[in-house]
């Protein structure tokens, strides 16, 4: 008899056909749908599709005549997840909520529960590969999510399955209608991990007051215009800056929490917005390295990455690209590579140069 092996089913196509596979390859599989996040705390309940997720995921364990559960971690989530969210912003930083959701909520909450219920691994439908405990980059590098799974460990690693690391996302199409899925054409969920397409300005202000302040020129350190409280931009953002009537646009470069100044500059290929060396911390190792091996490393999802060097003091680290990164941010995690292996990364607290 095969091995217990519990799915998350979030109602979405990849998640449904990860179980479809894990069955044909002989496991005994239950559908988990993670209930986290209804956003009744927030007051936009109607832009969490939680419900119609839940109706979703019940309909594919339905059609596979799997069990099924429901786990509620909402309170572990807005904990965990959402209030560091809410706190990074709050000091200008820019933080990844899907990297700690995938942390405390996924890959620890989850996996705990699932083995307490008697299973033997947990599994999901990222696009990522594992290994003897170690994360490898997904067949489909568009849909590759190894950037948002850095920070788990190998024991976490070594009781989970990735049944569509060697799948690309048609493919997956293709074998969910192939297989009539009841959800085989559903879109995919974008936004925060859980809470969904939500505008990120209108949710900060659910937690955070609105400022105004002066938006700099940072080449002239002239007065440009206003803004309504720093913590609403992010490094490299061009949108919602109010400042028209230039031959080229501007960009923000540099935020001043303490004084509430916005610092941007002309053109998207401005020297202000680049950067080569950064500091971070809560730097995470999932798999053995020496730092004389060739590292590539990557500051957002779905950027190529680029060669750098690095250097390791405890839970910190010092990472300097061979070619400057545009619009870099303090908060944001920087992913490492060694070929197509993630062999972890950490988060950016300081721009050095």
């Amino acid at each position: 008899m095969g091995k217990n092996v519990f799915v998350g089913l979030s109602g979405g196509v990849d998640s449904a056909v990860a179980a479809l596979l894990l069955l044909q390859q002989g496991y005994r599989v239950t559908g988990v749908f993670l209930k986290n996040w209804s956003g009744s705390d927030y007051g936009i309940e109607d832009q969490c599709p939680w419900e119609e997720d839940l109706k979703s995921a019940r309909a594919v364990a339905d059609k596979l005549e799997i069990p099924f559960k429901v786990y509620n971690f909402e309170k572990e989530y807005r904990e965990l997840v959402i209030k560091d969210f809410f706190s990074q912003y709050s000091i200008g930083n820019t933080p990844n909520p899907d990297v700690l959701c995938n942390k405390f909520i996924k890959f620890d909450k989850f996996l705990n529960r699932a083995m307490e219920d008697g299973a033997d691994y947990i599994a999901t439908g990222h696009y990522a590969g594992t290994m003897g405990g170690a994360l490898y980059r997904a067949k489909d590098t568009n849909k590759d999510q190894t950037y948002f799974l850095h920070q788990l460990t190998k024991e976490q690693l070594s009781r989970t399955l990735f049944p569509l690391a060697c799948l690309t996302k048609p493919e997956v199409r293709e074998i969910a209608r192939k297989s009539q899925l009841p959800n085989y054409s559903r879109k995919d969920s974008q936004g925060i991990c859980f809470v969904g397409k939500v505008n990120i300005t209108n949710f900060l202000k659910t937690e955070l007051k609105e400022k105004l302040g002066e938006v700099i020129d940072i080449d002239s350190l002239k007065d440009v215009g206003q803004h309504n409280g720093v913590w609403f931009y992010t490094i490299g953002q061009r949108k919602g800056l109010r400042v028209g009537g230039l031959d080229q646009p501007y960009f923000v470069c540099k935020k001043d929490v303490e004084n509430n100044r916005l610092y941007v500059t002309k053109g998207r290929n401005s020297p202000s917005l680049y950067s080569k060396t950064v500091k971070l911390d809560h730097f995470h190792i999932i798999s053995d390295i020496t730092l004389s091996d060739s590292f590539t490393a990557t500051v957002r999802y779905r950027s190529k990455d680029s060669r750098i060097t690095l250097s390791l003091n405890g839970s910190s680290a010092l990472a300097s690209f061979l070619e400057p990164q545009w619009a870099v941010a303090v908060g944001q995690s920087l992913v490492v590579y060694r070929d197509d292996q993630c062999i972890g990364g950490g988060v950016i607290t300081d721009i050095v140069e």
